[in-house]
């Protein structure tokens, strides 16, 4: 994995280091904004929304510049997905930050023709993005990648994050909107927006909350490249033991965001589990084990 990132270090998206960087840039703001500035919106600190975007996006932009780069062969579809993702991400934080500033909602805001405006250019963006982001994943799942755990980990990550996007999708439906006159939707289910919720994350802590889900799958991205990176590192394991560990990952990772979805549409705290819950939780945690149980014994017995 190592060999194959360093290789190809000189053909980084350029693009989408830019993003990066800009949006390290936008989370400084951010953070003094989170300090300097007591407006709150929605029952949070007015700044948290573009911090935590901020953040993500720069997170999302450097791991998809990696993963391009260790790409072996050029897409040219791939990079100009690339650089429709970098587009569209700006006009998104453009109108988070501006919302900020003008101590407006940016999502789910319909209270006037400008916001409505706003709101659905936002929500063309998004889809705009989802589908340069699915593109990428066809390429990466296309090109024969020569080292196998960095392979299954960007294939992995890549549909990893896509599902956390799909999982959003409740948030915008009609019935899960507040009783908020214009509001759109909503990230609560079965208690409105802006109640108590955890430190920074601001998941609610008295309802389901669909941000967990989402944000959970997008991490994807990262958590699989990570978990490659310390079974390569770390461990003394072969490539195919490692390769077949990041598929359980893969499986797991993928159980536990439809799992927090679930539990948040059913309108359940994250920390408040019922025993539903907790015991899809353990056929989830026992089937994960029994996976790598058998890859490790394979590995022995080969």
């Amino acid at each position: 994995m190592t060999s194959v990132a360093h290789r190809t270090t000189v053909r980084w998206h350029r693009p989408l280091l830019v993003l990066t960087g800009a949006m390290a840039l936008l989370a400084i703001v951010a953070a003094a904004g989170l300090v300097t500035d007591d407006r709150t919106l929605v029952g949070a600190a007015i700044w948290a929304k573009p911090f935590k975007f901020a953040v993500s996006f720069a997170l999302y932009a450097l791991t998809l510049a990696w993963m391009l780069a260790v790409l072996p062969r050029r897409s040219r579809l791939g990079e100009w997905s690339g650089t429709v993702i970098v587009a569209v991400s700006f006009i998104e934080m453009a109108i988070i930050t501006g919302q900020t500033v003008r101590g407006h909602r940016s999502h789910f805001n319909n209270t006037n023709p400008f916001d409505s405006v706003l709101w659905s250019i936002m929500g063309a963006s998004i889809m705009v993005l989802f589908v340069a982001h699915l593109i990428i994943a066809v390429v990466a799942l296309r090109q024969r990648i020569p080292d196998r755990v960095a392979a299954y980990a960007i294939r992995w990550g890549l549909l990893l994050s896509l599902l956390g996007l799909i999982v959003a999708w409740p948030m915008v439906m009609p019935n899960r909107a507040s009783p908020a006159e214009a509001i759109s939707g909503a990230h609560a289910v079965g208690v409105p927006d802006g109640g108590p919720g955890l430190p920074l994350l601001g998941w609610s802590t008295t309802g389901g909350d669909l941000r967990i889900g989402h944000f959970v799958g997008l991490h994807g991205l990262q958590a699989m490249p990570l978990l490659a990176l310390l079974l390569t590192r770390r461990t003394r394991l072969d490539q195919t033991t490692s390769s077949r560990l990041i598929v359980v990952a893969g499986f797991a990772y993928a159980g536990i965001t439809i799992l927090t979805t679930w539990q948040a549409l059913r309108g359940q705290p994250l920390l408040r589990p019922d025993l539903l819950t907790l015991a899809a939780l353990g056929v989830l945690v026992a089937g994960t084990g029994l996976g790598v149980r058998g890859v490790l014994r394979a590995q022995r017995l080969g």
